[in-house]
């Protein structure tokens, strides 16, 4: 048995603390922090509840270096599973490097006043993890992490080359909110609104935000129409997947999601940069965020199901090839499970998964690694079991 600390008490962090509550065999103690301690003591009181379990809680500023420091020193974990935001990423790695502590997060780190996905400042960290001894696993989500893998698992063992991969996000639930984000709203908003980007030919297009779609018939959902976003598994699998010629990444939104954020962006409440309001300043995006429904309490009465998989096309044996590695999952059966909508189970899941690959030294490696890097077929032999079943289907060209 293991003794984890897990930083971040939204929605993402809610499911990660059920999950490690549900395999004591791996994860013996549990402790759980945030900002605001009065959400994690609602968290713990739901995990005794359902699953049986009591976990300690406490309060800590992921900000804080000093306080992070302090708080592993007291409690002396073996893996800091981070699902605060992803602007503190950088700050809790600085917290693993002075205690010799294993890091895992489900999202790369972004600067507060840059709406960018971009690796560069936590691949910065390697040498240093690789000199203290310890990892750090970044992106151990859906997408980033579970669809990592998928390439990854296609890499290995599907194809002879790959050419193609579109990695496609379908959310076909109804939360019953005229406009709400499934995830932090200020994350969704910054990662919808900057540019498209994809790779194709060994480089880098760039497109206006929202400017391609395609309709997809997703398993288990029906047709939808997606988006083309950049998303940050496009940067590692780009580096990861020998002969790749093109990889992009899609995600649906109707059309009342559509024309709420287009007025949105036109009345400049997406905004970043700070404005002067009756003497103060504040950022339009934080203040919009005040007044959003919070994605944590959206499981309540959420009907539908997500679908996410990786659309892979290549060469096996001489033949043509192409097929969709997938999950599908319903928010009523993760509301029951966990108290949870399912955007935030299949973040979360992956995150318990990742975990115990590390503190079962399934994957162990020093330095700083993306989900690409490691052998995909012992985490998906646990993907399943813990709750997000997978598929690999021939789809037609």
């Amino acid at each position: 048995m293991h003794r984890v600390l897990v930083i971040g008490a939204g929605g993402v962090g809610n499911v990660v603390v059920h999950k490690c509550a549900q395999n004591p065999e791996v994860f013996g103690e549990i402790l759980l922090a945030s900002r605001t301690r009065a959400r994690c003591d609602a968290i713990a009181k739901t995990v005794k509840e359902l699953q049986g379990r009591d976990i300690a809680t406490t309060a800590v500023d992921a900000d804080d270096v000093a306080s992070t420091v302090a708080l592993i020193r007291d409690y002396q974990p073996e893996l800091l599973i981070n699902v605060a935001l992803p602007y503190q990423d950088l700050h809790l790695m600085d917290a693993c490097l002075e205690t010799g502590l294993d890091y895992l997060d489900t999202a790369n780190y972004e600067p507060r006043d840059v709406a960018k996905f971009e690796y560069k400042w936590q691949w910065a960290y390697r040498e240093r993890f690789e000199r203290a001894g310890i990892m750090a696993l970044l992106g151990s989500g859906f997408d980033p992490g579970v669809t990592n893998v998928f390439c990854a698992y296609a890499r290995d063992n599907l194809f002879d080359e790959i050419h193609t991969v579109d990695i496609l996000d379908c959310n076909g639930g109804d939360h019953g909110h005229p406009f709400a984000t499934n995830f932090n709203p200020e994350i969704n908003i910054r990662e919808i609104t900057q540019n498209g980007r994809y790779w194709e030919n060994g480089q880098w297009v760039e497109i206006p935000a929202m400017s391609q779609q395609m309709v997809f018939d997703f398993p288990g959902v029906g047709e939808r129409k997606a988006y083309l976003l950049y998303h940050e598994e496009l940067e590692s699998l780009v580096e990861h997947i020998p002969g790749l010629r093109r990889i992009r990444f899609w995600m649906t939104f109707g059309e009342a999601y559509i024309t709420h954020l287009r007025v949105l962006q036109n009345v400049g409440m997406t905004r970043i940069d700070p404005v002067e309001f009756n003497g103060q300043k504040i950022i339009p995006l934080e203040f919009l965020k005040a007044l959003l429904p919070d994605p944590a309490s959206l499981g309540t009465g959420y009907t539908g199901k997500t679908s996410i998989g990786c659309l892979i096309e290549g060469r096996k044996d001489g033949q043509s090839k192409r097929v969709f590695i997938y999950n599908i999952c319903d928010h009523a059966e993760t509301f029951k499970e966990v108290r949870a909508q399912a955007v935030s189970y299949t973040t979360g899941v992956p995150a318990v998964v990742g975990a115990e690959m590390m503190l079962r030294q399934i994957w162990k490696r020093s330095g700083v690694w993306n989900m690409e890097q490691f052998d995909a077929k012992p985490f998906l032999e646990r993907l399943g079991p813990a709750g997000l079943p997978w598929q690999v289907a021939d789809w037609p060209t």
